[in-house]
């Protein structure tokens, strides 16, 4: 019922400045998203690393449409990594970039090369520059239909950069499979469970049961021979991570957390100082407002996880 209205909200500017400017407002925007310039999301990178987290950074935009935009979306993305490496944050901090943003999809007429192939070129570029930096860059999964695309960009990016980073999500049927193939040596995969709407022919609807293919695929992965990023703020999921870590021969450092910015801060540094690698997932730029409401939209667990994470940081 509310997925309409929240969507209809993300599109108003209007709505966007009262929520940004309203005293409590503006400190939930901020407890969520750090600011919309580089310099911002530099000086949060900087206080997490200080607090002993690591770091990946995500400039917001999605479903891009104009060619300039991708391209601006490049341009963010090599300016923050190079502000990183100013500040000597790099072995801390890597991004993550949803291929959507970087013209994955542009219609023919706009990329005449195809949007598959821009997006590739674009994730080269921003690849490049993560290394010059001393970092590396992961690609952020999306819904379903771009699960194949997104695999194959992976694969040829990782003919020269191996370290790229992949996203799977459990709730797809498809997801055991596709961390079987690639829990091999040096592949760092993030393994979230999903925040997409997606069909039942395709993902599971019962959250029991993406809780059972969750610990079904991180048993894949922390059995192979790369490098699991686990992605939960359930703390079922971070005990449940924590002993088959343990049960596979896992030291810290071999595997490592995740959590978005603002969720569960405590706990990222709890785990942090029981010498666990905790990563945090920082969304930064002027999208910030459409990116929330459409997180919001999406599934209706994430605006009772939303709302409850207002009340406790725990």
């Amino acid at each position: 019922m509310l997925r309409q209205p929240l969507l209809l909200l993300a599109r108003s500017s209007q709505v966007k400045r009262l929520v940004s400017t309203m005293p409590v407002s503006a400190g939930i925007v901020r407890g969520y998203v750090p600011g919309e310039s580089t310099d911002a999301v530099v000086a949060a990178t900087a206080a997490l690393v200080d607090d002993g987290l690591t770091v990946t950074l995500d400039h917001l935009g999605e479903d891009t449409t104009d060619r300039a935009q991708a391209e601006a979306t490049v341009a963010a993305y090599v300016e923050v990594l190079k502000a990183l490496a100013a500040r000597g944050l790099t072995r801390h901090a890597e991004v993550s970039v949803k291929l959507s943003a970087i013209g994955q999809f542009l219609p023919d007429e706009v990329a005449p090369e195809g949007g598959h192939r821009l997006a590739l070129e674009n994730a080269r570029t921003i690849c490049r520059a993560a290394r010059n930096a001393g970092t590396s860059v992961t690609l952020d999964m999306e819904d379903h239909t771009t699960t194949d695309s997104t695999l194959a960009i992976l694969r040829d990016l990782r003919k020269d950069f191996p370290e790229t980073g992949a996203v799977l999500q459990a709730y797809l049927h498809r997801t055991e499979d596709d961390c079987r193939q690639l829990a091999y040596e040096g592949s760092r995969v993030r393994l979230c469970k999903g925040a997409y709407n997606e069909p039942e022919s395709v993902a599971y609807q019962d959250r029991l049961e993406v809780d059972r293919s969750y610990v079904r695929c991180l048993k894949v992965l922390l059995a192979g021979q790369g490098y699991p990023m686990v992605a939960t703020h359930d703390p079922r999921m971070v005990e449940i991570a924590s002993s088959l870590a343990s049960r596979f021969g896992r030291q810290p450092g071999s595997y490592e957390f995740q959590m978005l910015y603002g969720i569960r801060p405590e706990e990222q540094k709890r785990l942090a100082g029981e010498g666990e690698t905790v990563r945090v997932y920082v969304p930064y730029g002027q999208e910030w407002y459409g990116y929330l409401m459409r997180r919001l939209a999406e599934r209706p667990q994430n605006l009772s996880f939303f709302l409850t994470s207002l009340i406790s940081k725990k």
